[in-house]
């Protein structure tokens, strides 16, 4: 009976899909990735799971908290003002290209996905050869570099936005959406009870203020640079600065009197009840929140970030803007401009109905369920 016991177990063992989930860098990959996981978990509840992102980025640590294993790979990203520094960077991705076989061959993936991030090119690349078919899922408007290349040997590839096959083969793409956090659209918390969450007044207009996982300069600036106004409105502000920036805002605002009207914190962990809270969105325009606002219907303006690969995100921006769906602000103009544009559209009920309903028509609902089954089609054909 032993003997029997085991190998049904070696036999059941066999069948259980295995899968890598390779990117990560910001909560724009990270959160998208872990929907993807959770969603072919539901489908195939015995698949073993793996992420693979690069050491010393946010994905070493959300992953493990999400409940998943993650291997991390000393990758990182070229310096394109210093080209000279770049040696280092590709010594890096030699590693990362060997560090990747090794876990590759180890975990014996029937197949993989990657969502963008510096990990995500020399795992996918070493899929490829050793045989592994994998699906990439490009967040944005404009694709990026990586996974310009990578789509050459994908098996599929997810998109979230309209007219891609400007960058991808069309027989390989499918419209998907990004996937969002499943909170958010879980979410049953009162727009009041949020609010008084955040310690804030239940009846008073709103707005959220958010820079990504990692927060915004430019955006934390424009607040502090128009305090006077913020005390002097009838408006409530929750705003999130970033880990990196709380603890230099803390001692701008040690100055400052009291405002009973700015809820000030470096993360927010119920991004669902910050939602509920809010009438409107100040926002970077990354891929994933984008998506979120439009499956929740939430006014947003957005500020694109100019760090970013190909200037994707004014990019994404405007694809939300060419259809009423969104204002826009540059970065440059922020410190000028963004909060009184917010103030102005704030007490505006007619274009804030506007804009909720015009972006609600964008949103792509069940992304990861999609795109998981479309990877477990990858493997059971």
């Amino acid at each position: 009976m032993i003997i029997f016991a085991r190998i049904y177990h070696i036999i059941r063992m066999e069948r259980n899909l295995r899968i890598i989930i390779s990117g990560g860098g910001t909560g724009g990959h990270i959160f998208p990735a872990i929907s993807i996981a959770n969603a072919i978990k539901q489908l195939e509840p015995t698949a073993n799971i793996l992420f693979v992102g690069a050491l010393g980025r946010m994905e070493m640590q959300r992953v493990p908290d999400a409940g998943y294993d993650i291997k991390g790979l000393p990758v990182c990203g070229f310096d394109r003002k210093h080209l000279w520094k770049n040696i280092k960077v590709l010594y890096k991705l030699w590693q990362s290209r060997r560090l990747a076989k090794a876990i590759i061959k180890e975990f014996k993936p029937n197949a993989a996905v990657g969502v963008g991030g510096y990990a995500s090119g020399p795992t996918l690349n070493q899929c490829a050869s050793l045989g592994v078919p994998y699906l990439i899922q490009e967040q944005n408007s404009y694709a990026g570099v990586t996974n310009k290349l990578l789509a050459k040997r994908a098996s599929k590839i997810c998109v979230a936005y309209e007219g891609m096959d400007r960058f991808f083969p069309s027989d390989k793409i499918i419209l998907t959406g990004n996937p969002v956090r499943q909170n958010i659209l879980q979410n049953n918390i009162s727009k009041a009870d949020a609010r008084k969450a955040f310690q804030l007044d239940p009846e008073k207009k709103t707005i959220l203020i958010i820079g990504g996982s990692l927060g915004a300069r430019t955006i934390n600036e424009s607040i502090l640079q128009h305090l006077s106004d913020i005390r002097n409105s009838d408006v409530q502000f929750i705003w999130q600065t970033g880990k990196v920036y709380i603890e230099a805002i803390a001692k701008r605002l040690e100055g400052e009197e009291p405002l009973a009207n700015l809820h000030v914190t470096d993360f927010i962990s119920d991004m669902a009840s910050a939602y509920a809270a809010a009438d409107m969105v100040i926002s970077r325009a990354g891929a994933s929140s984008i998506s979120e606002f439009q499956l929740i219907g939430k006014p947003v303006i957005l500020v694109p970030s100019p760090n970013v690969a190909e200037d994707h995100q004014t990019k994404n921006a405007m694809a939300l803007v060419n259809k009423d769906a969104a204002l826009c602000v540059k970065d440059v103009d922020a410190p000028n401009t963004l909060i009184k544009l917010a103030l102005e559209t704030i007490t505006n009920d007619e274009k804030l109905a506007s804009l909720s309903e015009n972006v609600k028509k964008m949103g792509l609902k069940n992304s990861a369920e999609i795109i998981a089954d479309e990877v477990i089609k990858l493997i059971k054909g």
